[in-house]
């Protein structure tokens, strides 16, 4: 099934969001309120949401493509090349993300003034928790290409993670921020990141590896795969929080940034490791089952 562009430009669309959801209802509304009256098509991938999802993304005009889900980046590669739009640009954006005045107005006013050498755009990511900015820890800004030219662009198949990999052209950063800020509850956010831990962990058994990232992300991969990785588990989350919530100020945003400091840098990178440490024992007991036996033999003689 494919979906073409919702008659949101008179003169047609200019950029069309590809938005993908599972039980958003919480976020849907201030993420599509931001994209009335852009010259736009919005293409909502659902992978079956049980809440009001789809029913809030078709009053806004969107057009909502159904797909089982794999992970993200099949997901995002999927609809890349299932929607069917004659806008010159497509950007990538989530549920829980918001457009700025400042990033509408670029992208009404500039993008179509850019240089037919410019394939792609990055914006500034402004992380929102509890209510409040975390603006410190390294956590801003933080830049993203999430606007490219149609076809000039796919998304990295990574089970976390994952980037927009630019096939060729030049690049711009647009002075704007796009608004991260996720209305569900801190439970969700907790139980999302369980899943997160587990995708990452199976990155990090098969030695995923960055290909084709430059900038600021290519920066954060490189340290990650050649630095990060070569600290033994557990220990360099310790040391991954100690450097953004001191050293990088992250101690400045308040109790919510001490929450998500806390919960993002030590507590998901410790469960990160946990998983790869779950992993690795896995695969030695399906390489030695007659130990496991011995072992759990040994463990009921005990008893």
């Amino acid at each position: 099934m494919r979906a073409s562009d919702a008659p949101n430009g008179s003169d047609g669309p200019q950029i069309a969001f590809i938005i993908l959801t599972k039980d958003e209802e919480p976020n849907l509304p201030a993420c599509l309120n931001r994209l009335v009256g852009l010259p736009a098509g919005i293409f909502v991938i659902d992978c079956g949401s049980t809440d009001r999802t789809v029913e809030i993304a078709r009053s806004f005009g969107a057009r909502v493509l159904v797909h089982p889900w794999i992970n993200y980046a099949t997901q995002m590669n999927w609809a890349i090349q299932n929607i069917q739009t004659d806008a010159p640009w497509i950007m990538r954006l989530d549920a829980d993300e918001i457009l700025s005045p400042e990033l509408r107005a670029a992208i009404r006013d500039r993008l179509p003034l850019l240089s037919e050498t410019v394939s792609a755009a990055m914006v500034r990511l402004r992380t929102h928790f509890l209510g409040r900015w975390i603006r410190r820890g390294g956590m801003y800004p933080l830049w993203l290409l999430r606007i490219w030219r149609r076809g000039a662009a796919m998304c990295e198949e990574r089970w976390m993670d994952e980037h927009m990999v630019l096939r060729s052209g030049q690049v711009v950063r647009l002075q704007a921020d796009l608004i991260h800020d996720n209305r569900k509850s801190l439970d969700e956010w907790i139980s999302k990141h369980i899943g997160y831990a587990a995708r990452e962990a199976r990155d990090l058994c098969a030695a995923a590896t960055s290909r084709g990232l430059s900038g600021q992300a290519g920066r954060k991969r490189w340290f990650k795969e050649n630095l990060y990785q070569r600290v033994p588990l557990f220990l360099r989350a310790w040391l991954y929080w100690f450097y953004r919530y001191f050293l990088r100020l992250g101690f400045l945003d308040g109790p919510e940034g001490f929450a998500y400091h806390f919960l993002q840098a030590l507590w998901y990178r410790s469960l990160v490791d946990a998983k790869v440490l779950e992993s690795r024992s896995t695969a030695a007991r399906a390489l030695h089952p007659a130990s496991a036996l011995a072992d759990s033999s040994l463990v009921r003689r005990s008893r």
